[in-house]
């Protein structure tokens, strides 16, 4: 399933997503373990807030780092593996 731009990620319930000073990276905590995020995954995650839409944490990102250049695709299939992953849920 395809993620659309208007759609808001949120985190699913029992997912917490934090910054983690032993692993030196954000991770992502659920009952089960713990998954230790990559600098892209995180910046991404990092932004989801169950109040921002697909196309508000893209035009954050391409401002937090310009140089990357178009970020659309992505995020958004990041987004959209994520929520594969049932890390996130899209609304």
């Amino acid at each position: 399933m395809e993620v659309a731009m208007c759609q808001i990620p949120r985190f699913r319930r029992g997912f917490r997503f934090q910054w983690e000073p032993a692993q030196e990276s954000y991770v992502l905590l659920y009952p089960e373990g713990m998954v230790k995020l990559n600098g892209s995954a995180g910046a991404i995650l990092n932004e989801v807030d169950g109040q921002r839409s697909v196309a508000e944490i893209i035009s954050n990102l391409e401002q937090q780092f310009p140089n990357a250049g178009p970020l659309e695709k992505d995020v958004s299939d990041f987004l959209q593996e994520a929520q594969q992953q049932h890390w996130i849920e899209l609304s």
